[in-house]
């Protein structure tokens, strides 16, 4: 990158994924603008070169690119409410979380005050900023993509444009991100259930990443089923998880464990079973979620 290629940045919001970016386009030689709500917060970004200015407006027209980095597309709005003519012409990237129906409110916030919108999401922790293998993916303005792609890619060098629709990175942001919360619930199981015969979480940790690696090399089978809608030659059956809900029910007798949260899990694996999916792929469980399927209203009415 040719010092010409060092377009301004400001970054709006310095939690610690915002601070992590900063200091990415710090270290990359762009001139960046920081600015938070708590200006101590940008105190050691100042130190390694960083600008900040005391007020928002200022920070805004300092760039031509903006990066907003805050929890929600609610509170980014917030934040930049009262310095929304500064946007005007101006790139905004937002990077926060919320739902596809939030990133268009967004979007249309954005158009109304005269900037070029780009909705992304950030598929790594913050120590991962920067690095070649950093997943970020946007959706919205193409042209904002293109005039600054080699700017964005100081964040991430995996960096992928998914299409105009403003709402596309929310969407695969929360498609990709429902795995996560059932699969870290099963890990802290897994290690309480350890703990309960004296034993180590970390004595689980190795087998725990060759299980997630085992779930990887499937996951482009299964979506060729579920792309196919043809779920009839299961490397792993429905029927096949459903008997093992027996087995959760005895490990939390035996280590003394709550295994409530299974119950959604059985009660979606006997709606499949009940819908005729019993010998079929577990992927068909994708049918069974859709509400207005023809298999969950066959499950739903033989529950009834």
């Amino acid at each position: 990158m040719t010092e010409h290629d060092r377009i301004p940045v400001t970054v709006v919001g310095l939690g610690s994924m915002g601070s992590a970016l900063a200091e990415a386009f710090i270290g990359a030689g762009h001139p960046t603008t920081v600015w938070n709500r708590t200006p101590s917060k940008g105190a050691p970004l100042v130190a390694k070169g960083a600008v900040q200015p005391p007020a928002l407006d200022a920070a805004i027209a300092a760039s031509p690119l903006v990066i907003a980095c805050l929890t929600t597309y609610e509170s980014t709005i917030e934040a930049l409410e009262p310095a929304a003519g500064a946007l005007e012409g101006r790139a905004l990237v937002t990077l926060n979380s919320g739902s596809p129906a939030g990133a268009r409110e967004m979007a249309a916030w954005a158009l109304a005050h005269g900037a070029r919108h780009l909705d992304g999401a950030i598929k790594n922790v913050p120590s991962a900023v920067g690095a070649e293998d950093t997943l970020l993916y946007y959706g919205g303005d193409g042209g904002v993509f293109d005039e600054f792609a080699p700017t964005l890619r100081v964040m991430g060098g995996d960096t992928v444009y998914l299409g105009p629709d403003p709402d596309l990175a929310a969407l695969y942001e929360m498609a990709v991100g429902g795995t996560l919360l059932p699969a870290l619930v099963g890990f802290f199981q897994g290690a309480a259930a350890l703990q309960a015969r004296g034993l180590t979480a970390a004595s689980m940790v190795r087998f725990s990443v060759k299980w997630f690696e085992m779930i990887n090399s499937v996951l482009p089978v299964f979506a060729e089923e579920i792309d196919r809608g043809d779920y009839s030659a299961p490397g792993s059956s429905v029927n096949l998880f459903l008997a093992g809900a027996a087995h959760d029910e005895e490990l939390g007798r035996e280590a003394d464990l709550d295994m409530e949260w299974h119950k959604p899990f059985h009660e979606l694996l006997r709606r499949a079973v009940d819908a005729g999916y019993g010998d079929h792929s577990v992927s068909a469980l994708t049918e069974v979620l859709k509400k207005n399927s023809p298999a969950s209203a066959r499950s739903i009415q033989a529950v009834r």
